[in-house]
């Protein structure tokens, strides 16, 4: 298979496929008589693992560090587990920021509300925002 088929068959780009080639995911022969890489059954299983930990919110450092475990005949499900266990912490800490972040704006956006535009004067760039600060401060 050449670049543009391999990328059809997995649901990936050529794009991507050339990018796990360069970083070193994928190695591909090359044809002797026009040089073109050729990927075979093999490649195109690798392209769909990584693409299923990807979606998993795998980094490509991370499916590197495993596929080598696996090639090497060392099981990666321990470092599997350790990694997902350490993302679900971060997740859930993303998670409260974000919920943090939509308080504070449903919070100003009530506030504003009943607040007139303001016009720039050289002293003030948007009473909204200079409003929530001064005088009404928004819950952190």
């Amino acid at each position: 298979m050449r670049v543009g088929e391999i990328a059809r068959e997995s649901g990936l780009t050529p794009h991507s496929v050339r990018y796990y080639v360069r970083i070193g995911l994928l190695s591909p022969s090359k044809d002797a008589i026009n040089g073109y890489r050729r990927f075979n059954r093999d490649d195109l299983g690798r392209l769909r693992f990584v693409r299923q930990a990807k979606r998993l919110g795998f980094r490509l450092d991370e499916i590197t560090q495993i596929l080598g475990m696996s090639a090497h005949g060392r099981t990666p499900c321990p470092v599997v587990r350790e990694i997902v266990q350490r993302r679900v912490l971060e997740t859930r800490e993303t998670l409260a920021q974000m919920q943090a972040l939509q308080a504070r704006l449903e919070q100003a956006l009530a506030l504003w509300s009943g607040m007139p535009d303001g016009e720039p004067d050289g002293h003030a760039v948007c009473t909204l925002i200079e409003a929530t600060v001064k005088d009404h401060r928004i819950d952190a």
